[in-house]
């Protein structure tokens, strides 16, 4: 399985949710990413003391195959440094949390990389303060995998210089979604 380990996920090209054994090795390599690559945002003094990021245990139960509401048309977005950017309107799709339904928003930035940008009652505190990003894999059916095991910081929450888009309000979930990627700092 080959994951983008920049700012989203992709190359998630599977009819299924990730397996275990997926999402390790995709930790593995996003490890090898931040503490190897010339595109980590990792400063070298911080990759030369890098151990890896933290993550929450695995939840299958956050691993999901849901339905997917196709939409066209652009939205802006604003973004880590104040200024709204235009976003490709993908879709939404519907995913039941804690025993709730939530219409989320998912946003492609222009290269075909379908993205849920994501805020939850973790985020300040166990995660990143601004959010995170869960990769969203549609399929022809009328359905979309989404794992928020695989759900990741954006690059802004290791290097300020990155900008990068902030969840628009519908995306605020009003509870926590303790799978993927912890705070960095």
């Amino acid at each position: 399985m080959s994951l983008q380990t920049g700012s989203r996920a992709s190359s998630l090209t599977t009819l299924h949710t990730v397996t275990s054994e997926e999402l390790h090795e995709h930790r593995r390599e996003r490890d090898r990413f931040f503490a190897e690559s010339y595109a980590s945002p990792l400063t070298e003094e911080e990759r030369t003391s890098f151990t890896g990021l933290r993550y929450f245990p695995e939840d299958p139960t956050l691993s999901m195959r849901v339905p997917f509401h196709p939409s066209t048309g652009k939205v802006d977005v604003v973004h880590s440094h104040g200024a709204p950017r235009r976003y490709h309107l993908i879709g939404t799709v519907d995913v039941s949390l804690a025993g709730h339904t939530y219409t989320l928003t998912v946003l492609d930035g222009g290269d075909d990389t379908p993205f849920l940008a994501i805020r939850d009652t973790t985020s300040g505190a166990e995660t990143y303060e601004a959010g995170r990003y869960v990769p969203v894999v549609i399929h022809d059916d009328g359905t979309a995998i989404v794992d928020f095991n695989l759900a990741h910081n954006p690059l802004c929450a290791y290097d300020e210089e990155f900008a990068c888009p902030l969840p628009p309000p519908e995306n605020v979930l009003p509870l926590p979604v303790r799978a993927g990627e912890k705070r960095f700092r």
